[in-house]
């Protein structure tokens, strides 16, 4: 896109959809990189300590040669949930290898002062009500989160026969004994009868590819490894030894959120580069209500978790059972009133009034945003800098009840790129439009890498049957059946963000996915098969769905600002999410897995 002449006037008391789209247009054209998710440095060569861990000490152990029944590659709540849901339909021999020291996945790596998940605790964390286990607070801080995946582990003998600390190198298919040969970076050479593969959506950091960040001679590091012995303090804050440190934090997206309240309390001074301003609304945190807790009745977080997913994903429902930001915005966009105002307007309504209309009601949710970050940021220059212009879910919805406040802080400044981004890095600053900013440590909250290709984020490529290698089967873009397996990569199933079901809350897709795979399982066993695989027929049809469902996304992210949900701009990646979601929305590519197993036919897929 070509960036306008001339920026948009003042904004017009009253609404204007034109300036309003002209306004975003000119805001996403700022931010349009031709690179796009090219821009970002792979974690590898001269940057691998990005992603070492710094938490759990190396210990050294002898190679493992062996066989077991199912091999689950990686140890974060996908995984977990996974394993348990096997575990349940009667598969014993169950091991988990992850590069981690621990379970948990991102809650292993997350560990910044005042890391925190952002969807409801009590439909975040799973299996509560399988550990009798209340979360402490509305959303729980990391520390917790960790704790209960260690609970799981515990609970569901997940422990018995891992290997963490071990980073797995490559898969291959062996057709004559029918399995899955697995090696690792500790020597291990693993036969497998079934292999799970969930590097997980959020688990290898990613960095900007600024000139000179080679040249900078300060402390680095990334979020999800925190120094503290740099910083000083722990989870819960007190980084002391920041008193006299001049501070550098990249990126204005959920983790910074969280990270930068801690950071302006205790540095000696803060410079904020933001290169897209986050929409950032109420999060209305509180401690857990005991008489609430002690009410709930038997079935109620799989309720809870389902109202939530229907609420959010504009299906309606008769009553909002979680009540938070989430449900508000999409209410505001989608609600009863909405439906209730079209209803009012008339049937012959077109496309395009309706369209208009729907316009309107997410420039006024997006307007009390603004309004909002007005009333709480006291400088009207950075107020102003911090306003967000995009659509609403143009990025994915942000929560902070402390953020915006810490701009009015003396010891805290916003350093605006106007969407370009850092101009570059010197041997002790940071430079941005020509103007240097001298720092003792830059500190990179610049998230995970989403839109790269599928063996890129697991970090091993797998070979399946006949050679066929995945990274070239899926050059394009995944090839799946419902997103779980691909043809000739038998007893291979894949969890993640491959042509699935995308909803808010993660563990809600990844619950879903473990169900589906748990009863394929189950009936691959009770039929005393060797090989369960996806058809080639039933692979091309859901590619061909997939493609006719993702329309109307592009479509919607085709003039938002760039963002990790439109692979920063690039609506037409083939790994990006808008390829990797089920476009008719979660809760309707929940009732495809439904309506598949209830027929008990297992169409598409084939035991032998």
């Amino acid at each position: 896109m070509t960036l306008p002449e001339q920026a948009p006037g003042p904004q017009p008391e009253s609404y204007d959809p034109e300036w309003v789209r002209e306004k975003y247009a000119y805001e996403r054209a700022k931010r349009l990189r031709t690179d796009a998710v090219g821009q970002f440095i792979e974690v590898t060569a001269e940057f691998s300590h990005y992603a070492d861990d710094p938490y759990t000490e190396f210990v050294e152990r002898d190679p493992v040669d062996d066989e077991v029944q199912v091999l689950v590659i990686g140890a974060g709540l996908g995984s977990l949930i996974a394993a348990v849901r096997l575990r349940e339909a009667g598969f014993d021999d169950i091991r988990i290898v992850d590069k981690a020291g621990d379970v948990g996945g991102t809650w292993y790596w997350n560990r910044y002062p005042g890391a925190q998940c952002d969807i409801e605790s009590y439909i975040y964390m799973p299996m509560l009500e399988e550990l009798d286990y209340i979360p402490q607070r509305r959303y729980a801080f990391g520390p917790e989160i960790r704790e209960h995946c260690v609970r799981i582990a515990e609970h569901y003998d997940l422990y018995r026969n891992s290997l963490l600390q071990t980073v797995v190198t490559e898969m291959v298919w062996d057709d004559g004994a029918r399995k899955w040969t697995v090696t690792t970076d500790r020597g291990d050479r693993i036969r497998a009868t079934i292999v799970l593969v969930s590097p997980g959506p959020l688990s290898r950091p990613k960095l900007p590819g600024i000139p000179g960040i080679n040249s900078f001679e300060g402390h680095t590091f990334h979020t999800s490894r925190w120094d503290y012995s740099y910083t000083g303090g722990d989870e819960t804050g007190g980084l002391d030894r920041l008193r006299d440190k001049r501070v550098g934090i990249v990126g204005t997206g959920a983790t910074a959120l969280q990270c930068i309240p801690h950071l302006g309390e205790w540095a000696g001074q803060l410079y904020v580069f933001q290169r897209t301003p986050a929409a950032v609304d109420v999060r209305g945190d509180r401690p857990t209500d005991p008489e609430w807790a002690a009410s709930l009745q038997p079935g109620w977080q799989r309720e809870r978790m389902e109202n939530f997913t229907q609420v959010t994903g504009g299906m309606g429902a008769d009553d909002d059972l979680v009540g938070d930001g989430w449900t508000q915005v999409a209410l505001e966009l989608t609600g009863p009133a909405v439906m209730k105002e079209m209803e009012r307007r008339g049937t012959a309504m077109s496309m395009e009034e309706i369209a208009d209309f729907l316009f309107e009601e997410d420039f006024k949710s997006m307007e009390r945003v603004r309004r909002r970050i007005e009333s709480l940021v006291e400088d009207r220059e950075t107020a102003e800098r911090l306003l967000p212009w995009y659509k609403r879910q143009c990025k994915r919805l942000s929560f902070h009840d402390a953020y915006l406040q810490t701009f009015n802080r003396d010891n805290v400044e916003l350093v605006d790129t106007d969407g370009r981004g850092l101009n570059r890095l010197t041997r002790d600053g940071v430079v941005v439009d020509d103007v240097e900013y001298k720092v003792d440590a830059l500190i990179f909250a610049t998230g995970f890498e989403v839109a790269t290709n599928y063996t890129r984020r697991a970090g091993f490529d797998i070979t399946g049957r006949g050679g066929t290698r995945l990274s070239d089967k899926w050059a394009k873009g995944p090839r799946t059946f419902h997103g779980l397996q691909s043809h000739d990569f038998p007893n291979c199933f894949f969890l993640g963000y491959t042509q699935t079901g995308i909803a808010p809350n993660y563990v809600h897709t990844a619950e879903e996915r473990a169900r589906h795979v748990a009863y394929i399982l189950k009936e691959w066993a009770n039929q005393g098969g060797a090989l369960v695989e996806a058809d080639q027929e039933a692979e091309d049809e859901w590619v061909q769905t997939m493609a006719e469902s993702t329309v109307m996304g592009k479509q919607f992210f085709a003039d938002c600002t760039p963002s990790y949900l439109d692979s920063e701009g690039d609506t037409e990646n083939p790994d990006s999410l808008l390829s990797a979601g089920y476009g008719g929305g979660p809760v309707a590519f929940f009732e495809i897995l439904e309506k598949w197993r209830a027929a008990g036919t297992m169409e598409g897929v084939t035991v032998e």
